[in-house]
């Protein structure tokens, strides 16, 4: 089934010239059908490149969805084209009137940064409680999900000596898990941060479930209980060259940076990457939709606030 977006968002060529079935607001208005409502609140310095990612992973399912995008209004992205937000997105406060199946928070590049001096982190913790309300599930991802483990579990995030940074392989440590369905007991998956979340402190959290881990990148895939919060430290939204445009970029810059590990083959930047996570990544997008979404969420809306009340 299609993603319902915005009629002249720059992905739609993009994933049409892919064969990813998507649908505008245009043809959408003849079908009678109610599609999951789901907002995106997209904190990437890199906005077009993470919507179409975002838009690929959820076009696999068989559930037609219909997306939104919200940017923050307490901060202004500096790399980001003014006129592209003013036309496909809005702010959180003219999304917060309207009731939602599903919320995805991205990651951001501030995450060296302790939680509370990041410009916008009031307004992330608003859009967090009030997701509590008005949005059946949220998945959280990379930066995003350790700002939701601190501010639902106070679970703080730690500084790594090294940075995490390529395709590493994971163990699922729940294979009964709706998440987890048809999961391999082991599976590769992108990492990009110098922090990390403590697997012990989501395993001593009684709310929270661990469901998956790797031994070089630690803490994966966690869930609440009620599959209401996901978790997921790293990117398995990302396309085949987002590593290497990464490593490029930082290597202009005089940064500091490693080769991407587990990237590219015989750790030679010159050579195409090895992509090992698409599987993986439809399997994870698919199982947030149906199970944690799709198979839980009401019908009429209206219904939220009193349901999770």
């Amino acid at each position: 089934m299609p993603v319902k977006i915005a009629d002249k968002l720059p992905a739609v060529e993009t994933l049409a010239n892919e064969n990813v079935f998507v649908m505008t607001d245009t043809r959408a208005e003849t079908q009678d059908v109610r599609p999951l409502r789901i907002l995106v609140l997209n904190l990437m310095p890199t906005k077009v490149e993470t919507e179409t990612q975002l838009l690929r992973a959820l076009s696999n399912s068989p559930l037609q969805s219909e997306v939104r995008f919200i940017h923050t209004a307490s901060y202004q992205p500096t790399h980001a084209d003014t006129r592209h937000l003013d036309v496909f997105y809005r702010t959180f406060e003219q999304a917060r009137k309207e009731k939602w199946d599903g919320l995805i928070i991205t990651g951001a590049p501030v995450e060296n940064l302790r939680f509370e001096d990041v410009a916008y982190w009031d307004e992330l913790v608003e859009i967090m409680d009030w997701a509590d309300s008005n949005v059946f599930s949220t998945l959280f991802i990379c930066w995003g999900a350790q700002a939701g483990l601190y501010h639902h579990y106070g679970i703080d995030k730690e500084p790594l000596a090294r940075k995490v940074f390529g395709s590493f392989l994971h163990t699922v440590t729940d294979a009964k898990n709706k998440l987890t369905r048809g999961f391999d007991d082991a599976f590769w998956a992108p990492h990009s941060r110098h922090t990390t979340v403590s697997e012990q402190a989501i395993r001593d959290e009684p709310r929270l479930e661990l469901l998956a881990s790797s031994d070089e990148a630690g803490a994966y895939l966690a869930a609440s209980l009620d599959g209401r919060r996901v978790f997921v430290t790293g990117h398995s939204e990302y396309d085949a060259d987002t590593l290497r445009k990464e490593y490029e970029r930082d290597l202009s810059a005089g940064k500091e940076i490693e080769i991407p590990q587990n990237y590219f083959p015989d750790n030679d930047p010159t050579r195409e990457p090895h992509v090992r996570w698409r599987a993986h990544s439809n399997l994870l997008f698919t199982n947030w939709l149906n199970y944690c979404v799709y198979q839980e969420t009401p019908y009429d809306l209206s219904e939220l606030k009193r349901l999770h009340t």
